[in-house]
């Protein structure tokens, strides 16, 4: 569907300043995306055309509509038991949670770091990260707003947990990663998120942002992909993610654009706190 849906008018980006341009409008879930039973539906997708950064914009008040009960049911519940397992189980060529933990490992190496490494991954969703990292000796505590992802994480990942909104919960140590692994797309302000972990970080520690890569996906597959899907208000591109680790207060180290196993479009950056000019 690419009519236009409704009169919503993008403002400019909050990154670059530049214009967004209409791209598809929706008055219905497209496939693939989880129905949220959200009626009426009415979304459009808009992209920069500056930096090419891609926004959601949305005919209904998502946070009313989903964050309130019906995402979680519908990403945990029960059946997140088999899920974790399935995953789990996959073989790193058809894993992208192993491919992301030989990446951190790498990266890891690549730092010097000796002696124990640890990591709070933000927002863990399932767990299969942090029981991966686990599994690779690092010191995982995962973190999660929903009580009920962070019990079942504690059971099915054998980690740490945190329940609590990270953008007020006490900080529970020091750690030399933090990672936000497909996370900042959920949320409003992602500077204010990002800009928080250094309060989080050992004086070694870096921060990785994992991201859809709205450019790449656009590019080569249009707009009707999971990059896009409704709980996504952002989807990213190349200048867009550094433009976010600037405003937050980091440089970046590395930046990597990625087709993963499972097929996402995907953007990968380890940054660091920046220092301060003159210092």
């Amino acid at each position: 569907m690419t009519q236009k849906i409704g009169s919503e008018q993008a403002e400019a980006c909050r990154f670059c300043g530049g214009e967004h341009h209409f791209v598809a409008g929706y008055d219905a879930p497209p496939k693939g995306e989880t129905n949220f039973g959200i009626s009426p539906y009415r979304r459009s997708l808009w992209q920069c055309g500056r930096c090419g950064h891609v926004i959601n914009l949305y005919g209904f008040d998502l946070e009313a509509t989903l964050y309130q009960g019906p995402y979680a049911e519908a990403t945990y519940g029960e059946r997140m038991r088999a899920t974790f397992a399935k995953i789990m189980a996959l073989p790193p060529e058809r894993s992208d949670n192993r491919q992301r933990v030989t990446r951190m490992n790498l990266f890891s190496d690549t730092m010097g770091w000796s002696g124990a490494r640890s990591c709070l991954d933000v927002g863990s969703g399932l767990g299969v990260f942090p029981a991966a990292m686990r599994e690779n000796g690092w010191i995982c505590t995962a973190l999660d707003p929903d009580p009920m992802a962070t019990a079942m994480i504690k059971s099915l990942a054998g980690v740490e947990v945190l329940t609590g909104d990270f953008m007020i919960v006490d900080t529970p140590g020091r750690f030399d990663l933090v990672s936000f692994n497909k996370v900042l797309e959920h949320v409003r302000e992602p500077v204010a998120m990002l800009a928080r972990t250094k309060a989080f970080l050992t004086p070694r520690g870096a921060v990785y942002v994992e991201l859809p890569d709205g450019e790449a996906a656009l590019a080569d597959a249009g707009p009707d992909r999971e990059e896009f899907f409704v709980e996504h208000f952002d989807a990213y591109s190349a200048a867009s993610i550094a433009l976010l680790i600037r405003a937050a207060g980091f440089d970046t180290l590395s930046v990597e654009r990625v087709r993963e196993p499972s097929g996402k479009y995907t953007l990968r950056v380890f940054a660091r706190p920046a220092v301060a000019e003159g210092i």
